[in-house]
């Protein structure tokens, strides 16, 4: 059995769904992305960067170019229905400020949602048009979290419970279960190619 060709097609899916939280017009006004991603991986004092893409016609980004901030909320299965809600009505001829109950943090003009089981604040670094898309690059300012998602301080994803996207199935998915962990999973086949007379 060998991979055949099928394309130029995006198989990255799937990938975290989550709420983008902006101010716009003087109320919080909020958008599901399912386009976004971890721009670096930082330690110590290092600015951590995250990225989120849409539309440019998108009412969210108004507010997000006027401000320079924006909230990055993480779902439950549990909001399914309301994080779809929010994504298929836009801010333009709907008032989406009473949906969630809002948590203010540091940021003036990046409302989170208080039910969420994580929040996050973002400056914006850098504005990019990519194709027909504003990608947004902001620096990770504040982490906000319910205690029963932590363990030992830290975000346990299963508690979470997050939504997961397929743009080419057009489906919502549930996390699955844990199978390893990085830089473990790998160890046996290192010592292995290390030492293959040892394995013989």
């Amino acid at each position: 059995m060998a991979l055949e060709p099928i394309g130029a097609v995006n198989a990255l899916y799937p990938s975290l769904t989550v709420i983008v939280g902006a101010r716009v017009r003087g109320k919080a006004n909020w958008m599901t992305v399912a386009h976004l991603g971890v721009m670096n991986h930082a330690m110590g004092n290092i600015p951590q960067y995250l990225g989120i893409s849409a539309h440019p016609s998108h009412y969210t980004n108004i507010g997000i170019r006027e401000h320079g901030e924006f909230s990055i909320n993480i779902p439950s299965r549990a909001m399914l229905e309301v994080t779809d809600y929010v994504g298929i009505v836009s801010g333009k001829t709907t008032n989406k400020s009473d949906v969630f109950p809002i948590l203010e943090g540091e940021l003036p003009n990046a409302p989170m949602i208080a039910t969420c089981p994580v929040a996050m604040q973002c400056r914006v670094a850098q504005k990019v048009i990519v194709g027909e898309h504003e990608l947004f690059i902001g620096e990770l300012v504040a982490t906000y979290a319910q205690p029963e998602v932590l363990v030992d301080g830290k975000i346990d994803l299963v508690r979470v419970d997050p939504i997961l996207f397929d743009f080419r199935q057009m489906a919502y998915h549930a996390l699955g279960e844990r199978i390893g962990k990085p830089w473990n999973a790998g160890k046996a086949l290192k010592e292995q190619r290390k030492n293959p007379q040892s394995a013989a």
